[in-house]
Order: structure tokens, then C-alpha cells, then sequence
């Protein structure tokens, strides 16, 4: 089975800590990478992961608050003292445009790529990337300014080739991909092999969610039915409620709820608040209601 793999750089909040760094994460799919978020200090978790800058092709920033962007032009700016070429695809809220120019213009005037900024309608759900091998879909959140999540949904894979099958009836190798397009073989005896003889089904295709900083919202589940793997923000625990409601954030119960709600494989909970050292309660809490619940953590590696 190709890839599909999240790699949580950071897991924090706004307040930083020694504990954790701000909200990013790196989605490898099929050997492509995007970055979803950069916090401050990004790039420095990058090289402890020890993922490459330049097979990052795109940056999906979800909302405008620093703990989620303020390592962009950072990393941006590093991209050209390693001599990026490729362009570099960066979705966010259409304000950011205007200033990511002004950094770009004043910090990044010798870089030898390109900077195409896409801007995002956070208010409906869209698709806002899509190549030969998956789509990404904005998710509308409620935070306190315009924000969205994202959702990575694979796109249908080709069966497997039967080698059996293959070595007994003498198929070239040219016509390998047009039997796992459902073309059927005629062998030396002029009889028809059927396709289903020469193939095997084909993985499930996969999908990642990802839900940034929101207050609950309980029609969140229809958006992300059924995917694999869900992460959701859990800033509180269910103590701190009504401080969740006031600051538009959920807590781990309320996240727990979504992936219950959803049907979901698993449940990833991030964006910890400062004031726990430990966020056994958090897990603690959503395990209640969806078991197959575990914490983000930096250089937690995780199999969509």
C-alpha cells in the first residue's frame, strides 16, 4: 500500500511552552508532501524529523492567529538560502495575501521561486487542490476569525496485478497498466482471460481530516463521515467548558463526540492548552466516549 502518513511537528496552543511547539503538521501521500500550519519554529522541526524542505510542494494555513503562521516566511526564506527552484503553493485566508507579499517583497527579494498564494473562502466547503492522486476539501470551523480545516481524501486506486497470472499467461509488461484498467487478456490461443482473473482489488482509498481551532459544532460529523483519521483540537478538558465556549475552542469530550458521531478509524487530539503538564486528562476524557483515541505529540509519526 503507497504511503499516507501525518507528522506532527507541533501540538501547542497560542502560549508557548518547553513542552510543545505551535501547530504544524506534514501530510505524506504517495511520497508528496503538504504542510498544514507553521508555527513559529516549524522549520526547526523539520530538521529534527528529518523531513526535506523541498518536496514540500504546498502550505495549508487554516486561520490567521500566530501560533499557526507565524513560521511561514521563516521557512519561506530558508527555502531559498537551501536553493529551492519549484514553486511553492501556499492556501490561506485571503488576508493573508496582501501581507505574505510584503514579507516576501522585503525579506525574500533574491529567492528563485515562486510564491503562488491561493486564497480560501473558509465559509464553504470546496475542494481547493486536486491532482491525479488526491483532493483537498476546505472544512468551514467556527474559531473567532475566519478559519477552515482540511480534509484529505485519496482518490480510487487500480487493482493489483495477479504475478501469478501474469507469468502463466505471458503478458508483457506493456500491458500491465491496461489490465489494471479492466482491459481483459486474449492469450496465444485466441481465449479471452477475463479481467477479474488477472487482478485483485484494490486498496480502500483513504482520508485525513484535519479540524483546527472551533467551538463544537454538532454537524461537524457530516463533513468528515467515515474518514480514517481525524484530528480534532482539544484545547480543554470538559472542566473548562464554558472558557472553551468563550475563546471558540472544544473540548477533548467534545472532540471525542465528533469522531463518534463521524465514524471514524481513529481520533488524534492537538492544540493543548499551556496549562496542563500533562494531557492524560484530555485522553482520559474522549476516551470515554470513542476508545481508539490517542494524543498528538511531536515526532509522532502517524498511519493514515
Amino acid at each position: 500500500m503507497e504511503p499516507f502518513k501525518v507528522h506532527i511537528l507541533g501540538c501547542g496552543s497560542a502560549l508557548p511552552t518547553l513542552k510543545h511547539n505551535a501547530t504544524s503538521q506534514v501530510v505524506d501521500i504517495r511520497g508528496k508532501l503538504f504542510m498544514i500550519d507553521c508555527g513559529e519554529g516549524t522549520q526547526v522541526q523539520l530538521r529534527r524529523s528529518r523531513i526535506r524542505f523541498t518536496k514540500i510542494g504546498a502550505v495549508f494555513i487554516s486561520h490567521l492567529h500566530g501560533d499557526h503562521c507565524f513560521g511561514l516566511i521563516g521557512m519561506i526564506s530558508t527555502f531559498g538560502l537551501l536553493g529551492r527552484t519549484a514553486a511553492l503553493h501556499v492556501y490561506a485566508p485571503a488576508e493573508l495575501g496582501p501581507m505574505l507579499r510584503t514579507q516576501l517583497d522585503f525579506f525574500c527579494g533574491g529567492i528563485e521561486f515562486e510564491v503562488v498564494f491561493h486564497a480560501i473562502d473558509t465559509t464553504v466547503k470546496q475542494v481547493i487542490y486536486e491532482d491525479k492522486s488526491l483532493t483537498v476539501e476546505s472544512i468551514p470551523l467556527e474559531h473567532r476569525i475566519a478559519c477552515c480545516g482540511f480534509l484529505f481524501r485519496e482518490k480510487g486506486l487500480l487493482p493489483h496485478i495477479r504475478r501469478d497470472m501474469i507469468d502463466f499467461y505471458r503478458i508483457p509488461i506493456s500491458q500491465i497498466n491496461n489490465i489494471k484498467l479492466g482491459a481483459d487478456w486474449v492469450d496465444d490461443e485466441g481465449r479471452t482471460v477475463s479481467n477479474e482473473r488477472l487482478v485483485t482489488p484494490a486498496d480502500p482509498a483513504r482520508a485525513y481530516a484535519y479540524c483546527s481551532d472551533t467551538r463544537y459544532m454538532p454537524r461537524l460529523h457530516e463533513v468528515v463521515q467515515g474518514v480514517n483519521t481525524l484530528y480534532h483540537e482539544a484545547t480543554y478538558d470538559s472542566s473548562m467548558a464554558s472558557r472553551a465556549r468563550l475563546y471558540f475552542h472544544s473540548t477533548a469530550e467534545e472532540a471525542a463526540k465528533v469522531a463518534r458521531d463521524a465514524g471514524v478509524g481513529k481520533l488524534v487530539l492537538g492544540h493543548y492548552s499551556a496549562r496542563y503538564e500533562a494531557e492524560d486528562i484530555l485522553l482520559a476524557e474522549a476516551k470515554t466516549i470513542f476508545p481508539n483515541t490517542i494524543l498528538a505529540q511531536e515526532g509522532l509519526e502517524i498511519d493514515v
